[in-house]
């Protein structure tokens, strides 16, 4: 069995680098319980449950229709003890929109090497076989709840959109969740053909009819990221960047290609120091750059409070 290794740790918010330029992954054989074609697995399976080594294999299965939530703990961690029960609350309270897949890192070494599970307790998800990392160390409730719904979002943009029952077989079936406004469908078929500036479109569109629609807003945000790095080369930008320090374009591609791979504090001091060298009136693209960016990483995250402090300080 090849495990994945997952790419740099995004803290607070959902790294999109492993899907990146990735159609969503092709129905597979099914696994026990987990239908090839999408569907909710038939059955009862627990939201919470543990995984090893061995059966590892199963859950990239159910990756498939399901996001999986990956909990690498410990028993001598204590703050393991203090975020796993958050997660449990939280995916339990989800009603089966999302599992939670506990990993010993003692009693499973092979995963916890292929993870590269430098300090725990490290927390990623798994959506459609391919690993998204989430963040490490034991998080407040509000941010656990922010990232899943995140999640949410990123595997319905690539077609991870069932459930697990929950509770006895034999209880009723849940209430089917309500349909998504035309404009976000319409969104998210784009994103799973690649047509960014469609989804793009759709989102403004959405926007335009409700200047509230809090979805479509973080939608239109990441659409729009995705859509500037689409076939960006990572080493010609930087090379470009370097040649021209004050091209605000050149240093907008990489601060981008920065975001998506998990490097947030390059990305905002590039950003920053491109806005304290620049002339007053030549500013407002870089002020508006780095707030999307915010908004994308998340309001509440350290980096983004610590970023928004120096801007405040340059602009005043």
């Amino acid at each position: 069995m090849s495990t994945p290794a997952p790419g740099s740790v995004m803290r607070g918010a959902v790294d999109l680098s492993s899907l990146r330029n990735r159609p969503a992954a092709p129905a597979a054989p099914a696994a026990s319980g987990t239908p090839a074609d999408g569907a909710a697995p038939t059955g009862a399976l627990p939201l919470v449950f543990d995984v090893t080594d061995a059966t590892f294999g199963e859950v990239l299965e159910l990756s498939r229709t399901v996001p999986v939530v990956i909990d690498l703990w410990a028993e001598w961690c204590g703050p393991c003890k203090q975020l796993s029960p958050v997660l449990e609350k939280v995916v339990t309270e989800l009603g089966g929109r999302l599992v939670l897949a506990k990993v010993d890192v003692d009693a499973n070494p092979q995963l916890a090497q292929g993870f590269r599970a430098q300090s725990i307790p490290m927390v990623l998800a798994l959506v459609a076989g391919q690993p998204v990392p989430l963040f490490t160390g034991a998080v407040p409730e509000q941010q656990v709840r922010d990232v899943f719904a995140q999640l949410l979002q990123l595997a319905a943009q690539h077609g991870v959109t069932g459930t697990v029952p929950v509770g006895d077989a034999t209880d009723a079936a849940p209430a089917e969740e309500p349909p998504l406004p035309p404009l976000h469908a319409e969104a998210f078929a784009a994103i799973e053909e690649g047509d960014y500036a469609r989804a793009i479109t759709a989102y403004e569109k959405a926007l335009a009819e409700n200047p509230r629609d809090a979805d479509a807003r973080a939608g239109l945000s990441q659409v729009r990221l995705l859509d500037r790095v689409q076939g960006a080369d990572l080493q010609a930008a930087r090379a470009a960047a370097a040649a021209d320090p004050s091209g605000v374009e050149a240093q907008f591609v990489v601060a981008d290609l920065d975001v998506v791979g998990g490097h947030v504090d390059d990305a905002f001091g590039r950003l920053l120091d491109l806005f304290a060298a620049l002339p007053v009136d030549e500013r407002a693209p870089v002020r508006e750059r780095l707030l999307e960016l915010f908004g994308i990483v998340g309001d509440d995250d350290a980096r983004v409070v610590r970023a928004r402090a120096r801007l405040a300080s340059l602009l005043f």
